[in-house]
């Protein structure tokens, strides 16, 4: 009887979570079919659908053009980060060298500060190098910045045999052989789980590409939704709501397709550290 009610209870907080968690997305998205420019209705279905907000959309902004840009950002980033990590936690799993515990702990305590402290440091090396209102400006900076997290990584290494990269090494097989056709191979949850929030968090990202781009033409989608409404005089917000329905779907199709490497990535390394 206990049992039931504590089931009973998990359940409904289960379900008020996700009321509580839910009901604002349905709001924007409701939002973006409803007529006028308000978000603020005193009914959340709308009485009457449009989809005129997504046409102008792409009429009255560049809006087409921050989606293709934002995805080559993401995409480029999501490459480069993904490799980068994978590289620093082998080289921290695998190899032996003076100073590898002292340099593990100065990234760790690094990793535990938020990147925003850094932005002054990494504007001013960005002007010095003619890289502001460049695309490839952020994605140098999310690429470097991913090494930071390879401890999950070196975690998940650590799990794999050593017997298979010694039989390898019998055969002749080089680092790089080992990498690529053993540790890659068995480590496919663990990249999609880095892929897809290395892609999320680029494609996402709106601090850091406010202060690089500049122009209308450059900006991606967080900066020029933000620029769309936060003008004194700004109005388009059904339209601002239709540009976030538009953002969310391919983050949520890569979240529900990958859902379950998602998971076993997630705790890929947990096992050992």
């Amino acid at each position: 009887m206990r049992r039931t009610i504590w089931l009973s209870i998990s359940y409904l907080l289960l379900i008020l979570i996700a009321l509580y968690v839910l009901y604002p997305a349905l709001w924007v998205i409701l939002a973006s079919f409803r007529p006028g420019t308000a978000l603020f209705s005193d009914q959340l279905v709308p009485t009457r659908f449009t989809l005129i907000h997504y046409r102008e959309l792409f009429e009255m902004f560049p809006f087409a053009r921050w989606y293709v840009s934002t995805l080559k950002i993401a995409i480029v980033s999501m490459v480069f980060s993904t490799l980068l990590v994978l590289l620093t936690g082998y080289a921290f799993s695998r190899f032996k060298f003076n100073g590898k515990k002292k340099l593990m702990s100065g990234l760790f305590v690094l990793g535990m500060f938020p990147s925003f402290m850094s932005m002054i440091a990494v504007y001013i090396l960005l002007l010095n190098m003619n890289l502001l209102n460049k695309h490839s400006a952020l994605m140098l900076v999310y690429s470097a910045g991913a090494a930071m997290g390879y401890l999950l990584v070196k975690g998940y290494f650590d799990t794999i045999p050593k017997s298979l990269e010694e039989a390898a090494r019998i055969d002749g097989a080089s680092h790089w052989t080992i990498f690529f056709r053993i540790f890659l191979p068995l480590s496919r949850p663990l990249i999609v789980f880095l892929s897809v929030t290395s892609f999320a968090g680029a494609f996402n990202d709106f601090i850091f590409a406010q202060m690089v781009l500049r122009t209308n033409e450059q900006k991606t989608l967080a900066v020029g939704l933000y620029n769309m409404v936060s003008g004194q005089f700004a109005t388009q917000f059904t339209i601002f709501a239709a540009g976030c329905v538009l953002i969310a779907l391919p983050i949520t199709v890569l979240f529900m397709i990958f859902q379950r490497f998602l998971v076993e990535g997630l705790t890929a390394g947990a096992d050992k550290g």
